[in-house]
């Protein structure tokens, strides 16, 4: 008894009590209440509900293809936008350099102590040309060559012409080798050229900024002339002034060093090349900061422009991006500062100057107010010792200031970087899961490909049967059509051998049988002996015409009025002139040609 009874039995069970326990299962299997199961009608259920189940698996597959088109769309549509707006700015940037440079041109040409930059320019106008003529024009040609040579080739396969092109292959692929071995050695001299030059202004770079760090702080620590130029009467407050001035420079010079030397290690540190820096820093700046989904934009186009660099990768060169703007900011503050800061000392010791030499002067005035002049050298060094504190301490909360921002962005990181190990455990786990119900799916795949794998070659097995019984059938076909071939040509041979014999008999008919006479090419024709008068006779009147012409007479061309038209209008200068053509067009002849001789030409 299967399931479907014994849960029926069950049923008539706690429904009909202790008494009916043997009804339900004596007339179990012969009661109509009863039916079989059908598996096979269960099976198809099952088969349809997974056939639906896979398309329903398609339908979300190819949503999602197209869900990721679209987003990649989307995306090169904002990467447009960006281009073109990079574009319309960098041909504005370079319209304005070259006219400047055009500018700057036409002022230093003029001068006599400059050299001719004009004549450096045609120079290198004729290099170009000399160039595009021995390099260019060569494979332009060729390039129209070719063309011209596979146009005839399809005019020809296509049936148009009747004609069989002559080309040698052998030849035009020795021109092309030859064409390209000369393309690439020059490619190569202008690669070596290129790499020249380049490492002509690296070193020209190198040699304008070598060791800028330490020019800055030499600066910093140089005295400035406003300075060095204060009248000061007294010689310990100059002194003092300039100690002051000294001690503050070396306090900001070791801060800025700091930041060099932590900008020189991040610098150092990176294992990147020169060239993916130049791309990832001009990538970056290609995206403004006020766009939306910036971040992603500009990662989006990293991945593509530096494949061989990892997605961690990137946002670590980004984050260490950050740092060195941190500090190159945190660099120009402290020149800011300093820049601020110096000027106002000098004004202060400017200040402080003044007020001695006014002191000094009111001392020279009143001999007796030494004291005076003492308590306010003393006042001012006072007030010059209580700047500088004011000033050191302002540094110290600078730094610590700095300090904190550095510790908070520390514990950002660490905190970045464990919510990411988190995410990628998660990620591991679904991974796994996701393979293993792959790997079901391909079992179950594996095994109903197989049963096709049979199926389909029994079905091949047929049909090769039958295709060797085709084959046999063709043979004979092609034996028979191969036999009526022969005899076509056979008859055709005799057609030709009969017509070649007719052709023979017809030139023995129309041959040549008249004697040669070399003489009678050369001698005197009647005509001719006529016009020298050689047999004419004596009563020969020179008045008479010697042959008879069938032409127009003087009278009767005269006679026509459009001639006559025409050289009154060519002695007056006018017969060039679209008057003397609407006159002549006007004009009838004396007799109306024939309808059928009436040129259409010009009505066209």
């Amino acid at each position: 008894m299967d399931d479907l009874d014994h849960g029926a039995l069950f049923l008539a069970h706690r429904i009909g009590g202790g008494d009916n326990l043997v009804v339900p299962a004596r007339n179990a299997l012969c009661s109509q209440k009863y039916k079989p199961v059908d598996y096979k009608h269960l099976y198809d259920l099952a088969a349809e509900a997974r056939m639906a189940s896979a398309q329903i698996q398609l339908k979300i597959k190819k949503a999602e293809q197209v869900s990721k088109i679209s987003k990649e769309q989307m995306l090169l549509k904002q990467h447009r936008q960006v281009w073109w707006q990079e574009h319309k700015r960098l041909s504005e940037s370079r319209q304005k350099a070259e006219e400047e440079m055009k500018t700057f041109l036409d002022e230093e040409s003029h001068k006599s102590n400059f050299f001719d930059l004009r004549e450096l320019e045609q120079k290198l106008s004729k290099e170009w040309d000399t160039y595009q003529t021995n390099t260019l024009v060569p494979v332009w040609q060729l390039k129209e060559d070719l063309k011209l040579k596979l146009s005839q080739v399809q005019r020809y396969l296509s049936k148009e012409s009747c004609q069989k092109p002559k080309i040698n292959s052998a030849e035009v692929l020795q021109q092309i080798k030859f064409m390209k071995n000369q393309q690439k050695a020059i490619l190569e001299g202008l690669i070596l050229e290129s790499l020249a030059l380049e490492r002509e202004l690296k070193e020209y770079k190198e040699n304008a900024l070598v060791h800028p760090s330490e020019e800055k702080h030499g600066l910093l620590l140089e005295l400035p002339p406003e300075l060095l130029s204060l009248e000061c009467p007294c010689p310990d407050l100059q002194a003092l002034l300039l100690e002051q001035y000294q001690q503050l420079a070396r306090a900001h010079g070791a801060q800025l060093q700091q930041v060099e030397q932590q900008l020189e290690a991040l610098c150092r540190n990176s294992d990147w090349k020169e060239e993916d820096q130049w791309v990832f820093q001009t990538v970056i700046n290609q995206y403004p900061s006020d766009l939306q989904r910036r971040r992603t934009l500009y990662l989006d186009m990293l991945q593509r422009y530096l494949p061989h660099k990892s997605r961690q990768e990137l946002v670590a060169q980004e984050k260490a991006q950050e740092q060195r703007q941190c500090l190159r900011s945190r660099r120009r503050a402290l020149l800011a500062a300093w820049a601020q800061l110096s000027s106002a000392f000098v004004l202060r010791a400017a200040a402080a100057a003044a007020d001695a030499a006014a002191a000094h002067e009111a001392q020279l005035e009143l001999a007796g107010c030494r004291q005076r002049q003492l308590e306010i050298c003393a006042h001012l060094k006072a007030k010059v010792l209580q700047w500088k504190a004011q000033q050191e301490e302002a540094a110290e909360l600078e730094a610590a200031v700095a300090a904190r921002r550095k510790e908070k962005e520390d514990e950002r990181e660490r905190l970045q970087r464990e919510q990411e190990t988190i995410r990628r455990a998660q990620d591991k786990e679904k991974l796994k899961k996701y393979w293993a119900e792959k790997e079901l799916k391909w079992q179950e795949q594996e095994e109903r490909d197989l049963q096709q794998l049979e199926e389909l070659r029994k079905l091949m097995a047929e049909q090769a049967a039958k295709d060797r019984e085709r084959l046999r059938f063709r043979r004979a076909l092609l034996e028979a059509r191969r036999q009526q071939q022969q005899q076509q040509q056979q008859e055709r041979a005799r057609l030709q051998q009969e017509q070649e014999r007719r052709r023979d008999a017809l030139r023995l008919q129309v041959a040549v049988v008249a004697k040669s006479d070399p003489a009678r090419a050369v001698s005197d024709t009647v005509a001719s002996r006529a016009r020298m008068g050689i047999g004419a006779k004596e009563e020969f009147e020179l008045q008479q015409p010697l042959f008879r012409l069938h032409t127009y007479s003087e009278e009767q061309v005269i006679s026509d009025p459009r001639l006559r038209v025409e050289l009154a209008l060519r002695e007056a200068g006018l017969h060039k002139t679209l008057y003397a053509r609407e006159v002549l067009s006007k004009l009838p002849p004396p007799k109306l040609p024939r309808r059928d001789m009436e040129s259409t030409a010009f009505k066209m």
